[in-house]
This record gives structure tokens, C-alpha cells and sequence, in this order.
């Protein structure tokens, strides 16, 4: 079978245009946390906790969708000889807390991890599109 250098590269490229599409639309998802965040801060109450924790939940799984794209992106890039170190990691954002004792304080470090978790997506991000950069280079 024949290497086909232009093909992993194609390859890689699709694959790391979906983990950005993943890691991009987390970031939307955490956006949306962090202003129902401020909201809850200072008054929101339970409903906008449960708001804040619905985009929190959904930022969730964007960036286990995410997770997965940018695995298949590594092992893409792999095959065009290019590594690549990829992870990310939002961690626990005291949902158990935030919901049963409900006030500033926990609030306070909710929106931190939140802060937190966009931080890394945002570095995540801009490591994809430097090395999708890359890609188009060679």
C-alpha cells in the first residue's frame, strides 16, 4: 500500500476542523454559563442556577465530543509525522454545591471553573489552528 502524504494531511485537516468545531461550540456553551454565572451571582436564584447549569451540562458533552475529535486528530496526525499534545480537561464545576447551597461564595467558584474551562478551550483552539496552519504549509 502507498503512502499518500496529501491524503493524511487531508485527513488530519478534517479531522482537526471538527475538533474545532467541537471545542468552538463548548466555548458558545460556556459563554452562556458565565452570563447566567454573573446573573446567579447577584441574585439570579434557582432558576438561573438551573439555566447556568444547563449550558454547563451542555458545554459538557461538547467537549467530550470534543475530547473524541481531537484523539482522531492526534492519530491523524500522526500519520503526517506530526505530534501533537491535546488534552483538555474542564474538571468538576460543583454543580452538587452550587444547586443545594445556593449563595455567593459557591457561585463565586463556579464561575471560576467556568473562566477556567474557557481559558482551556480558547488555548486549545488556538493550538488547532496554528497546527491546521501548519498543515496547509507543508
Amino acid at each position: 500500500m502507498e503512502y499518500d502524504i496529501e491524503k493524511e494531511k487531508r485527513e488530519a485537516f478534517e479531522a482537526g476542523q471538527r475538533a474545532l468545531n467541537s471545542l468552538r461550540t463548548a466555548g458558545k456553551n460556556l459563554d452562556g454559563a458565565k452570563n447566567w454565572g454573573f446573573v446567579d451571582m447577584f441574585g439570579g436564584g434557582f432558576f438561573t442556577t438551573i439555566l447556568k447549569h444547563s449550558k454547563i451540562d451542555q458545554a459538557r458533552k461538547n467537549i467530550e465530543q470534543a475530547k473524541y475529535d481531537l484523539r482522531n486528530f492526534s492519530r491523524e496526525l500522526n500519520d503526517v509525522k506530526t505530534a501533537g499534545n491535546l488534552d483538555i480537561d474542564i474538571g468538576d464545576f460543583l454543580s452538587f454545591a452550587d444547586y443545594f447551597f445556593d449563595g455567593f461564595v459557591v457561585d463565586w467558584m463556579v464561575q471560576e471553573r467556568i473562566n477556567n474551562a474557557k481559558r482551556q478551550v480558547e488555548e486549545s483552539i488556538r493550538r488547532i489552528e496554528s497546527i491546521l496552519d501548519q498543515l496547509r504549509k507543508m
